[in-house]
């Protein structure tokens, strides 16, 4: 429901803009003078406002320009009994959306209010929009690992193309942010980029936020709803974990992508769309395809470039970089003095397994900003350490998890038996190390590219620790 201030010297002329208003459902504050309407201004959320020009103790010009002062964002339509082409100009340079002449006609009052309310609403979209276009600007693909450089390198291959791009990865790897990326390095970059949360939309529910639907075609619809579809039009579409898509839906996507038009729900009407899809997913979907899930055919429109996000844990090299920028950016948005990792403290990170990939790495660094003193040491780490990667039994020993698996209870770390955090981080990269390559069939390799070292340096990690094959 919109709010309304009407601003009249005239009580004949409020009451009867109120009661038009309150019939067509809008809600209406009103005052007599220029200086009682500011304060509604202020303290209430008011979305439009009819002004009248005339009045003793503050012109209503004195009024609009007062009132862009104070939420400029509200649309004015000012009204006079003594309307000339002048007038008019004068208060549109200071702001107005429009004027009306007394005596007022009723349906030029409706129409001009429903259009005003249709500005504001959209001026505030693209606020949004723009928000979130600009934010994406802020934050960077950190690392310099040889996998990350290989994505951004692709990136910038692909961003000023049209091709539509598949980003697989686990949860808070970063699939996001090379979504984003892929936008802002566009030729569409300028226009928007909507993202949809396909897990997060309830199935029944997920053909209208796509296609959006006609007023009346089922029981809530109570007006139409404009699409993400039509929404992202010049721009790009992100469709966030897709492979919970259902089937049905997937069908009616594969038909946008390949027709370049879609259909409202209740609707008849095509209606074409010029948009680039970015589709991410935390699933395998070829074995989505064998199980019946997922649409080939779906899956090769998406797949036209694929970018795989590694894993925290396959790039560990990286988090050096990640934490220390998580670090400066946390303490700048608690308004705290900057904190610095030590080196021993960045090495107790790079030992953890980090299941919950780049999103738990922030959480982590935001707790130790918090809860540590000057700076952050390894000590801290150890005794801020996520219950998910070190969960203490009866206060005397822990087990460690690493790939999502729990290590048996004579492998888990006591703490007791560790003289030192060296010995214990010692300890804990060992265990992964030989988890790793035992995971791997010992192919030295494979095992080196997943867990984002040198093969050389996985070498002399296997010499130092005494690793031999089972």
């Amino acid at each position: 429901m919109a709010t309304i201030l009407i601003i009249d010297d005239e009580r004949a002329i409020r009451s009867t803009l109120r009661e038009i208003l309150e019939y067509e459902d809008y809600k209406v504050f009103d005052a007599d003078n220029g200086f009682d309407g500011l304060d509604i201004l202020k303290k209430e959320k008011i979305d439009l406002a009819l002004c009248d020009i005339k009045m003793e103790k503050m012109d209503g010009l004195e009024v609009l320009t007062m009132a862009q002062t104070i939420k400029s964002e509200v649309p004015f339509i000012m009204i006079s009994g003594h309307g000339t082409v002048e007038t008019a100009v004068e208060a549109t340079r200071k702001g107005a959306y429009d004027f009306l002449s007394k005596p007022l006609d009723l349906n030029r009052i409706l129409i001009t209010v429903r259009n005003a309310l249709e500005r504001g609403s959209l001026v505030e979209e693209t606020k949004v929009l723009k928000k979130k276009v600009s934010s994406s600007k802020t934050k960077e693909i950190l690392g310099g690992s040889e996998t990350i450089s290989k994505i951004k390198e692709t990136i910038e291959r692909v961003a000023p193309t049209d091709a539509r791009v598949l980003v697989t990865g686990e949860n808070g790897s970063g699939k996001e942010l090379v979504a984003r990326w892929l936008h802002e390095k566009s030729q569409r970059s300028n226009l928007p980029l909507i993202e949809v949360n396909c897990a997060a939309i309830p199935s029944e529910l997920i053909e209208s936020e796509l296609f959006g639907h006609e007023k009346g075609s089922f029981t809530s619809a109570v007006k139409q709803r404009i699409g993400k579809f039509e929404q992202a039009s010049g721009g790009t579409l992100f469709l966030d974990e897709i492979g919970d898509m259902s089937l049905s839906a997937q069908a009616k996507v594969l038909r946008a992508l390949q027709e370049h038009k879609i259909t409202r729900v209740g609707g008849e009407k095509e209606i074409e769309v010029n948009v680039r899809v970015i589709a991410a997913t935390n699933k395998d979907l070829l074995k989505e395809i064998d199980q019946g899930n997922f649409r080939m055919d779906l899956y090769h429109r998406l797949s036209v470039i694929l970018i795989h996000v590694p894993s925290l844990s396959q790039r560990i090299d990286d988090i050096p970089t990640i934490a220390t920028s998580f670090c400066e950016e946390i303490c700048g948005e608690y308004n705290m003095p900057a904190k610095k990792i030590t080196t021993e403290a960045m090495d107790a990170l790079q030992s953890l397994p980090w299941t919950g990939n780049i999103r738990e790495l922030r959480n982590m660094v935001e707790r130790l900003i918090i809860l540590s003193d000057k700076s952050i040491t390894d000590k801290d780490v150890l005794a801020y350490a996520n219950p998910s990667i070190i969960q203490p039994r009866n206060g005397t020993s822990a087990e460690v998890h690493t790939n999502g698996e729990v290590k048996s209870e004579s492998a888990a770390l006591t703490f007791e038996k560790f003289d030192s955090f060296q010995d214990y981080k010692d300890h804990a990269e060992k265990e992964f190390i030989n988890y790793k390559l035992d995971k791997n069939n010992w192919n030295v390799s494979k095992t080196a590219d997943d867990i984002g070292i040198q093969r050389s340096h996985l070498y002399s990690k296997i010499e130092k620790f005494g690793l031999k094959r089972d």
